[in-house]
């Protein structure tokens, strides 16, 4: 009897200690597993949060980088307005520099009467414009004044697309514009007679055309128009035109063609290194006796400050 009661006590010890052991291994199981739970959601949050932060950061980066590229340093200071009057051929060039002039200075209005290089230079004379414009040089006995050159333009000598001449030398064109060569057969073109088309008297392209040319006071023209855009059409309406226009103007134009001058194209490259002969200034023209008002002073330097190149670029002149 008392063997079969220690018996059965040991088999309640036994029973006991394996449920001991069961019981701490399932504790043991659930604490590993809560913390590597809990350690897995601490990665990710921490995760998550850095790259929120630096998304942030990227994108606050971009926006301050994005509003220094766009602004425009505005000047206030100064205000009034600014009269400017002269050559046509520079309209392009104007339009821009007073576009961009105008974005900085905001109290400040500049306007432009395209009247000629002639009137231009009459104005600064005499007081009724700020600025005068010429593209042309100064004459001797255009005294107490000085001009400012902007921008660099070449002449180009224009023809009908139709018409086969490619190049002429400076002394053929010379010998068109002054009558002396009347067919074009006489320069590799066909039988037909020549019609010249030029600029009016006054005018700065004329003028600059004529003295590089040198025909002053000699061509024979069959029109005398009075603006660059004018002697583009005709030249575009006359299978036997020949005529010249402001290269910024004549280059963007397919209705014309423009030929070589000695085997030298017109262009940006071309006239800045001096090769194509046929060249001009585009100049700004002061009152030497006549202090300019602050505004006018501020688009002065403006216009020929470094920082216009790209302006000047767009419309087509060069930067001297």
């Amino acid at each position: 009897m008392k063997k079969l009661i220690a018996l059965l006590m040991a088999m309640a010890m036994a029973f006991s200690l394996v449920a001991c052991g069961g019981s701490s291994q399932a504790s043991t199981d659930t604490e590993e597993t809560t913390t590597t739970e809990a350690s897995t959601t601490e990665e990710e949050t921490t995760d998550d949060t850095e790259e929120e932060t630096t998304t942030d950061e990227t994108e606050e980066a971009d926006t301050t980088e994005e509003t220094e590229d766009t602004t425009i340093a505005v000047n206030t200071d100064i205000s009034g307005s600014v009269s400017t009057n002269g050559s046509t051929s520079m309209e392009k060039v104007m339009s821009i520099l007073i576009e961009a002039f105008e974005e900085q200075y905001s109290n400040v209005t500049v306007t432009y009467d395209a009247t000629g290089s002639g009137s231009g230079i009459t104005a600064a004379t005499e007081g009724s414009a700020d600025i005068g414009l010429a593209s042309r040089d100064l004459k001797e006995d255009e005294t107490g004044l000085t001009a400012y050159v902007v921008a660099l333009d070449g002449i180009a000598v224009i023809v009908n697309p139709s018409n086969g001449v490619e190049d002429l030398s400076l002394e053929q064109i010379a010998g068109l514009f002054n009558g002396t060569i009347t067919n074009w057969s006489e320069v590799g073109g066909e039988d037909m007679e020549v019609a010249v088309i030029g600029r009016e008297a006054g005018s700065g392209t004329r003028d600059g055309f004529e003295s590089v040319v040198g025909v002053e006071d000699a061509c024979t023209y069959d029109q005398e128009l009075t603006s660059t855009g004018a002697v583009i059409t005709a030249v575009a309406q006359n299978q036997y035109a020949i005529g010249y226009a402001s290269l910024s103007e004549a280059a963007e134009d397919a209705s014309v063609k423009m030929v070589t001058v000695d085997g030298v194209a017109a262009s940006e490259e071309t006239v800045k290194d001096g090769t194509y002969s046929i060249q001009r200034d585009f100049n700004m023209v002061v009152n030497d006796s006549t202090t300019l008002s602050d505004a006018a002073q501020a688009f002065l330097d403006f216009c020929l400050s470094e920082d216009v190149a790209d302006y000047i670029s767009q419309a087509g002149a060069i930067q001297p």
